[in-house]
């Protein structure tokens, strides 16, 4: 089962009114006095999927890791709806509505995927060691909560049957998924993708496009990816940023992106002169 099959039963994660802008803005980021990011600004508008794409050393993943908080910008700031997210720690960003997967699978391998998943659960987790320790009877409620609304996403996303398979036995595709499933059990109301189609092939590419075009119609929450395979972005997203050497030098919709002249350059290259005949 597909997320399109699997969606019409599915409680809604989220309510669409409830979802804020995300906004990059003005950020610039140095290392060693190398600009990584020059004046980036660019929105995430509700309900919406939103790539960030561009050449190998655009700035990308840079960009990526100054939304998620992995970096501090030198300056600019990132903003979900009236909160700035600029400097806050991972969890407090969970609280907050931020979810996120992974480029390289940052899975448990040899847990379940339904354990998996639970670990998203943990910033909605109240009670701490002693209440868990002593098994009190609203801890164990809340067990049963968690766990009910982990496999209900894993039966959104087609993965239903594998909630009790460890993850190192898992097809990398439906691996992926399990990673997209995780960053979902934080209940976001933006969910933040780095590059979800890499390593797949055609088939779980065109799964993988499914299930985000799912999620922004099922659910109402933002998404924003960064991905390479032009195919999938150009046919999910609602606008495309594109950055070149840290700088944006495009943002639309994809199919004005697409002809845009320095895009066009940044990805395919342009002679300053006509070469001598």
């Amino acid at each position: 089962m597909t997320a399109d099959t699997a969606r019409a039963g599915t409680e809604p994660l989220t309510d669409r009114a409830d979802v804020p802008e995300l906004r990059v803005e003005g950020v610039s980021l140095r290392f060693a006095g190398v600009t990584a990011l020059d004046d980036v600004s660019f929105t995430v508008r509700p309900g919406t999927v939103h790539a960030l794409i561009g050449p190998n050393g655009a700035g990308k993943s840079s960009c990526f890791n100054v939304i998620c908080g992995v970096y501090r910008p030198t300056a600019g700031r990132v903003r979900l709806g009236d909160s700035v997210l600029t400097g806050m720690p991972p969890h407090r960003m969970a609280r907050l509505g931020i979810g996120r997967s992974f480029q390289n699978i940052a899975l448990s391998q040899h847990s379940t995927v339904l354990d998996n998943v639970l670990l998203g659960r943990h910033s909605l987790t109240r009670g701490g060691f002693l209440s868990g320790g002593l098994r009190l009877p609203w801890v164990a409620r809340q067990e049963r909560v968690h766990t009910r609304r982990a496999a209900d996403i894993c039966e959104f996303l087609g993965i239903a049957d594998r909630l009790h398979t460890p993850v190192s036995a898992l097809p990398y595709g439906v691996a992926k998924l399990v990673d997209v499933a995780r960053a979902l059990a934080v209940e976001p109301r933006v969910l933040l993708l780095d590059e979800p189609a890499a390593g797949l092939n055609a088939v779980e590419t065109a799964v993988m496009a499914s299930t985000i075009r799912a999620l922004r119609d099922a659910l109402g929450i933002s998404v924003l990816l960064v991905e390479h395979d032009m195919g999938l972005v150009m046919g999910i997203a609602d606008r495309v940023s594109v950055l070149d050497f840290g700088r944006l030098i495009a943002d639309g919709e994809p199919a004005a992106v697409q002809r845009d002249p320095e895009v066009v350059r940044a990805y395919l290259g342009a002679a300053d002169e006509e070469e001598p005949r």
